[in-house]
């Protein structure tokens, strides 16, 4: 970057002449991580800047922008963006993040926050772009962080560590919080005015700087929050309010059968009330978010969270409690699981969207695969890799002796022909609402996420929470994780 480039944080400037400035690229941006929301992000900033440079790990990911092509499929308005404005030169794409950072005035971190084997937060993505950023920080730049992170997190690992690599005075540059909000395929509508920005500064400053560069970005409001750490929080407590609610709505599910009611039914007529809004039960929570951001509250604290806790345990234990369900009712037909051939529909943790975190279609699989069933799994957007996907030994004891369950994949149309015993709706993608049930014989049908076309079919379908009044599969369903974390896409994978 010229030198001559006028500081983004701690300007003596008015904010009209610093608006002028950031629209004409005189503040040139860099985006580390170019994912499923780094991507969106960098080519919004890129429409409003003309002076972007993203940041990725991965050379095929950067290779593919730098083409003028996006790698993110499946979202809406992306390749178009891509190609134009890799065309018109706003957006660049580069491994060397070194030289990225160098050339930056504005820094904004979008990559993968995880969870290790302890379940604790993992912060290595976000601490290994802190060097490259570093050595290229000068007096008056400003880094945001848009990654998901434990609450303190800007104010207690970015700020200092930046000070120390930089050997700049924390006072210097600006640290900012802007937590990403933003759903897989409505990554554009949702960056650039869905809702309102969230930003919060380790200082009046950075607050002050963060808030006018977003406000460019937007078309909603900006709220800024009283420091950093206040708008981390605003990220976690939404997803754990999900995660809370949906735990309500799974254990009202378990009970509500010795009732002889649905507790969907129930739930649709309590929500007409404006003052209750339960969620939908369901076969578990999967995604990037909601499973996550309970740990990265509890890891953060010394006071019990017993609420946050046993909600997390209510809803990943889901798979468990849908297998059994299973098992009983097979074992009330007169079949075993043991020797049962089950179908698993659904892989990716939510409809229409190629992603396997935390899925609970794999933790369906898994239990199935310990009871001694044989397990074929179903779809249509990504591929099941035993090994990396599948936590379970392959050989299960059954009645003493050792048999060896069988994992495969099919397609919708092999089904009919192999010899199902019982099927499990994990994920309500729009491909299985077109499913023929009259070409299977009998079966035992577990629907995890009440999928359309269920009620009138000749077999047994059990509905995780009973049938409710018939919806669109365009419906938000909120037992789902609609959003992302912070791009896995190219960045290190550390799950």
């Amino acid at each position: 970057m010229s030198r001559q480039s006028p500081p983004l944080y701690g300007s003596v400037d008015e904010e009209p002449a610093q608006r002028e400035a950031f629209a004409a690229g005189e503040f040139p941006v860099a985006v580390y991580g170019l994912g499923k929301i780094g991507l969106p992000l960098a080519a919004v900033f890129a429409e409003a800047t003309g002076e972007v440079t993203g940041v990725d790990v991965d050379p095929a990911v950067v290779a593919a922008v730098e083409d003028g092509e996006s790698p993110v499929d499946n979202e809406p308005y992306l390749d178009t963006f891509v190609e134009v404005l890799v065309a018109e030169g706003a957006l660049r794409a580069t491994l060397d993040a070194h030289a990225a950072a160098a050339d930056a005035r504005l820094h904004v971190v979008v990559v993968p926050t995880r969870l290790d084997a302890s379940r604790d937060p993992d912060l290595s993505a976000v601490e290994s772009v802190l060097e490259p950023i570093a050595g290229g920080l000068d007096p008056g730049d400003l880094v945001v962080v848009e990654s998901t992170v434990p609450p303190g997190t800007a104010a207690g690992v970015v700020e200092p560590t930046l000070a120390d690599a930089s050997g700049l005075r924390d006072d210097s540059f600006g640290v900012a919080f802007c937590p990403e909000r933003t759903s897989s395929g409505r990554a554009i509508r949702d960056i650039s005015g869905a809702y309102p920005k969230i930003v919060g500064g380790t200082d009046d400053e950075a607050t002050r700087a963060a808030a006018l560069v977003y406000d460019e970005l937007t078309t909603n409001r900006v709220i800024e929050t009283a420091d950093a750490t206040t708008a981390e929080c605003v990220k976690l407590f939404e997803g754990v309010y999900r995660d809370v609610n949906i735990a309500l709505a799974n254990e009202l599910a378990r009970f509500t059968e010795e009732f002889g009611v649905s507790a969907n039914a129930a739930i649709s007529a309590a929500n007409t009330q404006p003052f209750c809004d339960l969620h939908r039960p369901g076969v578990g929570v999967g995604g990037h978010c909601i499973p996550y951001y309970p740990h990265f509250l509890m890891a953060s604290v010394s006071a019990d969270t017993p609420l946050i806790r046993t909600a997390r345990w209510v809803n990943h234990t889901m798979p468990e409690f849908t297998v059994e369900t299973l098992t009983r009712r097979l074992g009330e037909r007169g079949r075993s699981v043991e020797t049962a051939r089950i179908a698993v529909l659904g892989v990716a943790y939510r409809p229409g969207v190629a992603e396997k975190s935390e899925s609970p279609g794999l933790a369906v699989a898994e239990q199935l695969i310990r009871r001694g069933a044989d397990v074929v799994a179903v779809d249509p957007y990504v591929d099941v890799d035993v090994e990396r996907d599948l936590d379970v030994e392959v050989d299960v004891r059954v009645d003493g002796g050792v048999r060896s369950p069988a994992f495969s994949t099919a397609r919708l149309s092999e089904l009919p022909g192999m010899g199902l015993d019982g099927v499990v709706v994990a994920t309500a993608h729009p491909e299985f609402a077109t499913i023929e049930w009259d070409r299977f014989d009998d079966l035992l049908v577990i629907d995890g996420r009440g999928l359309p076309g269920l009620d009138d079919v000749d077999h047994e379908v059990l509905t995780i929470g009973g049938r409710e009044p018939p919806r669109s599969l365009d419906e938000p369903d909120a037992s789902t994780d609609t959003t992302t974390d912070a791009d896995d896409g190219g960045w290190t994978d550390v799950s």
